[in-house]
């Protein structure tokens, strides 16, 4: 299921700031909610899981397939944690699947689509355009239902 928050916004062009500008997006595209109260002793949003997993893992290294059970260990917390954040990113198609050997054993991880956010947002404004098509339909559909009530 695709999910994104879309918010009235503008560009953050003028920031110097790389943890400024993801904290910002990251809160308009819904990955972060608005007012998040980061858990398990993090101090600030740059502290805490679901910043680190995707700026110190997923942006650093945007064409490395992570498998759950690394990125819990790296970041000392637990694989349904890491799950929720996962599933999170995956809703907003910006990750990918993909097949990791680890000691001969293939693995289920995942990195950044196409190893490219910019690539991987083409991907998002895709979906994006085809759920507004599709609400336009309905609302097309509901307003000649309501005439001809």
């Amino acid at each position: 299921m695709f999910e994104l928050q879309v918010v009235s916004n503008t560009p953050l062009n003028g920031i110097d700031d790389v943890h400024v500008v993801a904290e910002t997006f990251l809160i308009q595209i819904g990955y972060l909610p608005k007012g998040y109260d980061p858990k398990n002793g993090a101090l600030t949003i740059k502290d805490s899981v679901p910043y680190k997993l995707f700026m110190d893992y997923f942006m650093a290294y945007p064409e490395r397939a992570w498998t759950v059970d690394e990125l819990a260990a790296l970041l000392s917390t637990t694989r349904p944690t890491i799950y929720r954040h996962v599933n999170k990113l995956k809703s907003l198609d910006i990750l990918e699947p993909l097949d990791v050997e680890i000691d001969g054993q293939m693995h289920r991880g995942y990195r950044i689509r196409f190893g490219d956010l910019g690539k991987a947002w083409s991907f998002v404004e895709s979906n994006v355009n085809m759920a507004m098509d599709n609400y336009r339909k309905t609302v097309d559909h509901f307003t000649r239902l309501c005439r001809e009530a």
